[in-house]
């Protein structure tokens, strides 16, 4: 064990987690990844870290990923709650299955895993969740129905949170991307972007990377916009 800050990430495979764990690796972060497929395993080992199998809509998983993470560095100073994709569809087409399995993915993976890691927070003093969530949880598109509803609760959750541990010196922020080059570029969505093109992977990892830092130690409960100018409102 040393004295570098410890982060777990989640859903940190590929694509803006990874790109996360990329960035936080340059910053001097130790890192403990988890993806449900073996990716996490492959960066990894790529930054000197730990990587496990496991999702965040499993409570057992979340539990062998904490646990691994203290046993290991017996600390936790940040964590990112980043998922997979939210089921799509029309708005009354999609099941009651689907909505309770994006409960658990949206909402339920977050407050799962601050009732495991906020007590190992307040033992130190203090730490940081930043919940990866999207551009939609406040102006609501009716492409993602599921995600728009269901983030939206999340931004409560994180003012809540942040409320009742801000004492404690433990901070929570969600960061809202518009549409990222992790995926493939339609030029009808970029027509609507006033910088005219999707975000870097990285601009979104550096925005994370700073909320999880000192320097944002002021920042807390807040839903930072990293959309271009997508979103319309004030």
């Amino acid at each position: 064990m040393n004295d570098k800050p410890v982060a777990i990430v989640t859903a940190a495979g590929q694509g803006i987690g990874a790109g996360i764990a990329r960035e936080l690796h340059a910053r001097d972060w130790q890192l403990v990844l988890m993806s449900p497929s073996g990716r996490s395993h492959a960066l990894a080992k790529e930054l000197d870290a730990l990587g496990l199998n496991g999702s965040v809509t499993q409570p057992a998983d979340l539990e062998r990923l904490v646990g691994m993470t203290l046993e290991t560095h017996g600390r936790i100073d940040g964590v990112v709650n980043n998922t997979g994709p939210v089921v799509k569809g029309d708005l009354l087409d999609i099941a009651d299955d689907a909505w309770h399995d994006s409960l658990d993915l949206v909402i339920l993976n977050v407050v799962r895993m601050a009732r495991l890691v906020v007590p190992a927070m307040v033992e130190r003093g203090g730490g940081a969740f930043v919940n990866i969530s999207t551009f939609s949880a406040y102006e609501p598109d009716v492409r993602f129905p599921v995600s728009s509803t269901l983030r939206a609760g999340l931004g409560s959750f994180a003012k809540l949170f942040a409320d009742r541990y801000g004492p404690d010196g433990i901070r929570m922020n969600n960061v809202l991307p518009g549409f990222v080059d992790n995926l493939p570029v339609k030029e009808s969505n970029v027509a609507h972007i006033p910088l005219r093109r999707y975000a870097r992977v990285s601009e979104i990892a550096k925005t994370v990377a700073f909320l999880l830092s000192s320097e944002a130690g002021y920042i807390t409960g807040q839903n930072i916009r990293v959309d271009g100018g997508v979103s319309r409102s004030v």
